[in-house]
């Protein structure tokens, strides 16, 4: 016997295995909320506060900052130990730090909660898709990592339903009170869940894995440990070798490329609104608007989720970036037409969120075990080094649009549309197939 692994890939899929995607899903959900929360608030909290426009863009970004800090040294920490306490602290981390906003009486605390909140919520996006990468065997794999990420969209509307009922009536201090809901994970995830095989047997930490996979009911035999081969150890530094280096250029771009366009785009859309296509509607209306946006992300995620295990990551991953490009061009030049506009956003819904399932399922299986959520962790960390600066050059360019004469969506949406084109050419050229592959294989691909 080589490894523990080959259990884990020969497994049917169990009730444990829907209840580790259920779980991770959730996790992923609740951090969405949290991540986007802030959205709708920014200008209420302005309003009260009193602070000038380049004040609550910094205040937007700031938590960018923050998630590029945790996805840097989460993903370091889930290599050193584990997948399950690393994700229980970051939801911790954020729940807390979100509901604390609340409590903020200057700009100056704001800034530090979203820092500290952003945090968390860097640290917990990447463990999940790890996390059950881990666990499916290769055959269901691109599906389940990807039903993982499509779980987004609901803790986005979560979270929009929560501001839509609360927000006009009691306030953007009691919302951000709510985010602490995702607390109720914690001890689920700690008591309830099983480290990653994966990450026991490269800690030879056999026994304590050999017992999960028998508790669980992935192998009823038994498993000799004193057979077990492992495969040398392998250092974070290969990310810089031939052998990586083109897979971590590939998802730098990529990151980079959705975070800077979702952030830009979904986290500015509700002042958009505000400011241009409804100056004379109710918040309510706005809010129920980009709700409507927003719910049309569930389509794209479920449709691309449920074609990568059959065309692949690489045409999945095309197709839908070409297809939010599309949509961006719409907005831009079609911004002038309120139904149009709208139009636009609901395609850039569903292609650029079906390219983030095919992203978050393409992102732990290009690395090997040893480093995986390190180097999922600086992938991500580079995407949010794009969100803040998306979140600043979309407001100028916003800005630099009226200053143009043209409509105040057409700068910061031609960006959208090349950014999207530039990631789906770095997909066709630099990408490698994974479907139907396990993990290990992938590993040894030149």
């Amino acid at each position: 016997m080589a490894s523990l692994v080959s259990y884990l890939e020969r497994s049917e899929i169990k009730g444990f295995h829907y209840f580790l995607v259920l779980i991770a899903s959730l996790a992923y959900a609740f951090t969405a909320m949290n991540v986007l929360y802030i959205a709708a608030l920014l200008k209420p909290i302005q309003a009260e506060m009193g602070f000038d426009n380049f004040t609550r863009t910094v205040i937007a970004a700031i938590g960018y900052f923050g998630m590029f800090i945790g996805a840097l040294s989460f993903g370091y920490i889930a290599d050193k130990i584990g997948r399950k306490l690393t994700l229980a602290i970051a939801i911790a981390l954020h729940s807390i730090f979100t509901a604390l906003c609340g409590i903020a009486t200057d700009v100056n605390q704001l800034i530090v909660y979203r820092t500290i909140a952003g945090i968390g919520t860097g640290g917990a996006l990447p463990i999940p898709g790890v996390y059950v990468s881990e666990y499916i065997p290769a055959k269901r794999r691109g599906l389940a990592t990807g039903l993982v990420e499509t779980s987004w969209v609901w803790g986005v509307l979560l979270g929009l339903g929560i501001e839509y009922f609360v927000l006009p009536e009691y306030g953007w201090r009691i919302t951000f009170y709510i985010g602490a809901l995702p607390l109720i994970l914690v001890p689920i995830i700690i008591y309830g869940l099983p480290e990653s095989i994966r990450f026991l047997e490269r800690r030879e930490r056999f026994d304590e894995a050999v017992k999960i996979i028998s508790s669980k009911g992935l192998y009823s035999g038994k498993i000799d440990v004193t057979k077990i081969e492992l495969p040398p150890q392998r250092s974070i530094k290969e990310l810089l070798r031939s052998e990586y280096l083109r897979r971590t250029i590939l998802l730098i771009i990529l990151w980079m490329a959705l975070v800077y366009t979702y952030h830009g785009i979904f986290l500015w859309l509700p002042t958009f609104m505000m400011e241009v296509l409804y100056t004379e509607s109710g918040l309510r209306i706005i809010l129920l608007t980009y709700i409507i946006i927003t719910a049309f992300q569930i389509p794209g995620y479920y449709s691309a989720a449920l074609l990568l295990d059959k065309l692949g990551r690489k045409p999945v991953l095309a197709i839908y970036l070409t297809g939010g490009a599309i949509g961006c061009l719409m907005v831009a030049l079609m911004s002038g037409s309120v139904e149009l506009a709208v139009l636009g956003a609901i395609l850039i819904s569903i292609f650029n969120l079906g390219a983030w399932a095919g992203l978050y399922t393409y992102t732990p299986e290009l690395f090997p075990t040893d480093y995986r959520a390190s180097a999922s962790g600086l992938a991500a960390s580079s995407g949010r080094i794009a969100g803040i600066i998306g979140v600043f050059v979309t407001g100028l360019l916003y800005d630099m649009s009226e200053s143009l004469g043209l409509s105040r969506l057409a700068l910061p949406f031609t960006v959208f549309t090349l950014v999207h084109l530039i990631a789906a050419i770095a997909v066709i050229i630099l990408g490698i197939e994974t479907k139907q592959r396990s993990l290990e294989e992938i590993t040894a691909t030149k």
